[in-house]
């Protein structure tokens, strides 16, 4: 299993590998805003454990195991943000999904999948939801009996 940090990488270098085909560090430093440094020091653990092939000075290259994990990444982190937007949080998007995607389990992205897509498939109920967040200007933290 990825720390945290390792799938960042593994996700950006999959973003950066839809868009470019030759990826350097100083393409994914850029990208996470860290240094040459760090970039290097996880290109080689992302390369022993399979998920890239890395060589100093050549460009970065995502193996099968790591398209697979960089793609389940990408849609993971998709799926967090269009999950946010229909529970129409006023959070920033983009960072409450980035701080949720290390922390939940299979089964709850699969639960949370599921939801968004029911939401999305049952558009009455959506707007129902939406009324409702309308009418209240409750901001419940647990106590509602």
């Amino acid at each position: 299993m990825l720390t945290p940090s390792l799938q960042d990488y593994l996700e950006e270098i999959y973003r950066l590998s839809i868009k470019s085909d030759e990826i350097r560090v100083s393409d994914i430093a850029e990208v996470l805003e860290v240094s040459l440094p760090s970039v290097v020091k996880a290109l080689h653990k992302l390369n022993s454990r399979g998920y890239i092939l890395y060589q100093p000075y050549e460009p970065v290259k995502l193996t099968e195991k790591g398209i697979r994990e960089g793609k389940f990444l990408v849609q993971r982190n998709q799926l967090l943000k269009d999950f946010l937007r229909v529970l129409k949080t006023n959070s920033d998007i983009e960072k409450e999904a980035e701080s949720m995607e290390h922390y939940l389990s299979l089964s709850t992205i699969q639960a949370i999948e599921k939801f968004y897509h029911f939401m999305k498939d049952n558009p009455d109920i959506q707007d129902r939801y939406d009324v409702y967040l309308q009418k209240t200007n409750e901001n419940y933290i647990f106590e509602n009996d």
